[in-house]
């Protein structure tokens, strides 16, 4: 594994002629990292084209990578160096898709960015094991399967394909993330599927020495759940997705924490304020994860925002969701800009939750198309009666209007003149008979 890390910043620097690069999702868990370095030295050592570099890249700055305490640990603990890695500060990505020398496979998500779309068109496979949100095209592959950790689509293949590729060093950190993901392979946990306990169990036939599935788990969470040292803005960054509609950006972190404990931390407001303006963020939705003896995950989740009317918003949309349902229950809270709660449903993990709030931020969106549309027709109807109306013929002067006979009021009537009306109409009358 190290030479092939080693060749793949080699490579960059000597500017290939192709490269292909396999990238994680943008929040760089374990789970992206290993199935990105997996996939990306199975595709090195199967590839036919020998000419492109086959590059696994990490979607965070390299600044970053220290929150990922799990990943540095499984590093350190297979001797491979963070110093061997490609993060996406350091790639050039856009520039290589202009010079046409481009090709991505992206592992644990399907869909790119906002800021990334203009690459979608070199994106030629896809593993991840969320639902699948691209467009179906012939010019890309998709596999797609709700297994417990997308490193086990990664074994499957390798396993299938390629069986001779597998070292103790690549069964190790990819048996490590399958349980991980799957808290421990425990049934209890709702995480686990058929198929991670298969490729687990097939990784541990082929390699007996491998770390325990208890031992692999616990040194990884609690690795996973060191926070010490770091600040509320930093504790957020962690574990971060963050998910766009329209103008409105929203981040749902993952805090290793138990709720009360996170309220309790000095400077939280201005932990949050940082968050926001350091990413552009409008609303954050944080999820605290802890677990029993039994392994059991206990999660809470907080809302906040500054604007109170987007808070409240998100904090419906979460209270009404039926799929899944989350059986939240209001706990206090010592910071008003942020809503707080019990999660009854300890099965509804993040990765069920996102489609809650992303489908919150679509109905958004649409509800402000379609405002802005009856708008814009509100605005077009008053300019066709304007135009209309530069059209018609001056006003009559018989009209209320400026200049009008009946401006100084009706004709005063007195009984004389009325009878003497009647008179004229009367003598009028007699002389036109033609008896």
């Amino acid at each position: 594994m190290e030479p092939f890390l080693r060749g793949c910043r080699a490579a960059l620097k000597r500017g290939p002629p192709a490269v292909h690069v396999v990238l994680g999702n943008e929040a760089c868990d374990l789970d992206s990292m290993v199935s990105a370095i997996a996939f990306a030295y199975f595709l090195s050592k199967t590839a036919l084209d020998r000419k492109a570099a086959t590059v696994p890249v990490l979607n965070i700055p390299r600044s970053e990578f220290p929150l990922r305490s799990e990943c540095t640990f499984l590093l350190r603990e297979n001797r491979l160096s963070e110093d061997l890695l490609v993060f996406r500060d350091e790639i050039d990505l856009r520039g290589l898709h202009r010079d046409g020398r481009l090709t991505l496979t992206l592992v644990d998500h399907n869909v790119l960015p906002r800021g990334d779309m203009a690459l979608e068109e070199v994106v030629t496979e896809v593993i991840d094991h969320r639902p699948v949100e691209r467009p179906s095209t012939p010019a890309c592959v998709v596999t797609a399967e709700p297994v417990g950790s997308c490193a086990t689509l990664v074994t499957e293949r390798i396993v299938q394909r390629a069986p001779e590729v597998l070292d103790r060093q690549l069964a190790y950190i990819l048996h490590s993330t399958i349980v991980l993901d799957c808290i421990n392979m425990a049934p209890e946990a709702g995480k686990v599927t058929p198929k991670d306990s298969q490729y687990v169990a097939e990784l541990e036939s082929r390699f007996g020495d491998l770390l325990p599935r208890a031992a692999a788990f616990d040194s990884l969470q609690k690795a996973k759940f060191d926070v010490s040292g770091l600040t509320i803005e930093q504790m957020l960054r962690k574990d971060l997705k963050v998910l766009s509609g329209g103008d409105l950006h929203l981040a749902m972190s993952a805090v290793y924490m138990r709720l009360e404990d996170l309220l309790a931390r000095p400077r939280l407001k201005e932990g949050f304020e940082e968050f926001c303006r350091g990413g552009g963020c409008s609303v954050v939705v944080v999820m605290t994860i802890s677990f029993s003896q039994k392994s059991e995950p206990f999660r809470q989740l907080a809302v906040y925002s500054a604007h109170h009317d987007l808070r409240d918003a998100v904090r419906r949309a979460l209270e009404e969701s039926e799929a899944p349902s989350l059986q939240l229950t209001p706990m206090d809270s010592p910071c008003p800009q942020i809503g707080a709660y019990r999660q009854g449903n300890g099965l509804a993990s993040r990765k069920k939750v996102l489609p809650v709030v992303r489908d919150f931020l679509k109905a958004r969106e649409a509800c402000r198309a379609w405002a802005e549309g009856e708008e814009e027709e509100e605005e077009e109807e008053e300019e066709a009666c304007r135009d209309e109306e530069g059209d018609l013929p001056p006003t009559p002067m018989n009209s209320l209007v400026e200049g009008c006979p009946l401006d100084a009021g009706l004709p005063r009537l007195t009984p004389e003149a009325v009878l003497e009306k009647f008179g004229k109409m009367a003598a009028e009358g007699l002389s036109s008979d033609p008896a």
